[in-house]
């Protein structure tokens, strides 16, 4: 049978844990084609797609001359920067994998390079693309909670993190609150708007890492809202709802397996059916392929990328310097 030629021809780079999920939601978007994947590790490659061409470094797949759209970057964030503007340079739109960059200057450095080969450079944040996130935001945009006063945050679970290179701050660039704080902060600031300010602490190192393995961040947002967000990979906290909105006239929780809301005086309304990764990868992917087909604007823009290295990055300083921290002023804010 001949392969299917429909769908924007794309390169997969990294077959690391999540790169399965992402193979299983290219599967429901025709608007994407898998044609190659770069993948350095002999071990890893055998769990390409069957007949789909592997290549060991990105040079060797652009020998080839194969036609290539847009490129799909799950490698460790260290390596993003140069990938993606290697990538963009040679005209392919990318989708990098959270977080965009362990640091905010080859964050923008990334984002110039996409602006000055005029292509798409989008951050992937799988949560905003769950069907019950995108509900809390309208809810909240239709008043539902009336003022927000309290938002509370949640991912904690134990994960042996001592053979992941996670864990590696010079791979990672740093621990927990880097790898889960980027999907919490974009996650706050898509329902609540900007930060205005955050401090952090680090708990007690439970397993053997040069990095931290539990991480509480407190926040204010520009509205006034005051937030929490913790972070554990060694503390599994027991909880049907990721995210709580507590505001003058109601709440919202946001869960693993259904999302509802209260009015102040009134009754649990289930409002969402919970959290389907693959299916969020999928959103995810279509949104892309979406803004390369027809120049669509992004759920997740060049600000919210950007923010989300900021912010995580202020949180990191006031871990140090043991102090609120005020986050830089957005556009427009």
């Amino acid at each position: 049978m001949a392969e299917p030629t429909h769908g924007l021809p794309i390169v997969l780079l990294g077959l690391g844990g999540i790169a399965q999920a992402y193979l299983q939601a290219l599967q429901r978007v025709p608007a994407l084609r898998l044609v190659a994947v770069v993948e350095p590790r002999p071990t890893a490659q055998a769990m390409a797609p069957a007949g789909v061409p592997v290549f060991a470094d990105v040079d060797a797949l652009l020998a080839t001359q194969l036609p290539l759209a847009a490129a799909l970057v799950l490698t460790p964030p260290a390596t993003h920067e140069a990938l993606t503007t290697n990538l963009l340079r040679h005209g392919l739109h990318v989708l990098c994998e959270k977080p965009l960059a362990p640091d905010v200057a080859a964050a923008e450095r990334m984002l110039a390079a996409a602006a000055g080969a005029d292509r798409r450079l989008m951050m992937g944040s799988k949560f905003r693309y769950t069907p019950d996130v995108a509900r809390a935001r309208e809810l909240l945009d239709q008043g539902l909670c009336g003022d927000v006063v309290m938002y509370e945050n949640v991912f904690c679970s134990h994960v042996d993190m001592t053979q992941r290179w996670n864990a590696q701050p010079a791979i990672s660039g740093g621990g927990v609150l880097i790898d889960n704080g980027c999907h919490s902060v974009d996650l706050a600031r898509f329902l609540l708007g900007p930060i205005a300010k955050v401090q952090a602490q680090f708990g007690p190192r439970v397993q053997p890492l040069a990095v931290e393995d539990t991480a509480r961040i407190l926040f204010t947002s520009a509205r006034g809202a005051l937030g929490s967000i913790d972070l554990s990979w060694s503390v599994h906290k027991e909880t049907d709802a990721y995210v709580r909105i507590h505001g003058t006239a109601g709440v919202i929780e946001i869960g693993w397996r259904t999302s509802r809301c209260k009015q102040v005086g009134g009754t649990w309304q289930q409002f969402g059916n919970g959290y389907d990764k693959v299916a969020a990868f999928a959103a995810q992917l279509q949104d892309f392929a979406d803004g390369i087909g027809s120049g669509k604007r992004p759920v997740i823009g060049d600000a919210d990328a950007l923010a989300s290295v900021v912010v995580v990055d202020c949180a990191y300083r006031a871990a140090r310097e043991q102090r609120w921290i005020e986050v830089p002023a957005e556009p427009g804010r």
